[in-house]
């Protein structure tokens, strides 16, 4: 597996990559996002951790969207500061799959690298692979997805948890299935992460993301998709 880190302090490039070295990666290093945007493109990493403020022009958010309008490799920001919601919402938008806050404890580090790369890695069910209802498509094989017609860019977790939904048609997946089984044990106290998730996740696939009709709530429970009546033909 190749690794790719784009960030402008030496003493972090070096450590994280040491580390993933250490853990059998070949690792990338670079020091500012233009840099690293270039590196993407040349070396075709597996997974890229990106440094959210980076000094030339190109912070990490700039570099994550300029790759996600070619590629879904996973990506992990970096934050110096305390994550709010708002921003993993940004980090979203921007097609981020992960937030890290600084200082990095090497070990966490590593352990959430391998459940991302885990969550890129879909295996999909034998029991039904794609879903269509004249308005949401979702190939769970070819991993694409269409709303009205129009294919939409999901990032890994995204579709990994929009696969884990509908493959539990129905019933109530417990918020904390949703952690363990979408992001890994690792992630069971990071309660705030299906809600954002899911919430992003409407905004891509519902008609009114206010008024979901496939994502539903279960308050203090968990989520539930409910699949829709295939439209008539016209």
């Amino acid at each position: 597996m190749k690794a790719l880190i784009v960030d402008d302090e030496q003493s972090i490039r070096d450590a994280l990559g040491r580390k993933l070295r250490r853990e059998g990666f070949e690792v990338v290093l670079c020091a500012d996002g233009l840099e690293g945007l270039r590196a993407f493109h040349a070396e075709r990493p597996d997974v890229i951790i990106l440094d959210i403020v980076m000094p030339g022009g190109m912070d990490g958010l700039t570099v994550c969207q300029r790759i996600r309008e070619v590629a879904d490799t996973p990506i992990m920001m970096l934050s110096a500061q305390a994550i709010k919601e708002e921003d993993v919402i940004e980090g979203l938008n921007a097609g981020a799959d992960e937030y890290l806050i600084k200082p990095i404890r090497l070990n966490e580090f590593v352990a959430r690298i391998s459940a991302l790369l885990r969550r890129s890695q879909l295996v999909v069910s034998e029991t039904e692979q794609v879903y269509s209802d004249g308005y949401l498509s979702v190939d769970l094989h070819r991993r694409h997805v269409h709303v009205g017609g129009r294919k939409v860019h999901l990032t890994p977790t995204e579709f990994k948890l929009l696969a884990m939904l509908l493959e539990n048609a129905g019933r109530v997946v417990p918020q904390r299935d949703l952690l363990e089984q979408v992001w890994g044990r690792e992630y069971i106290d990071d309660v705030y992460y299906p809600r954002v998730y899911i919430s992003q996740l409407r905004r891509k696939i519902e008609r009114d993301p206010a008024n979901p009709l496939y994502i539903l709530t279960e308050h203090r429970i968990g989520y539930r998709f409910e699949k829709q009546a295939p439209a008539p033909p016209r």
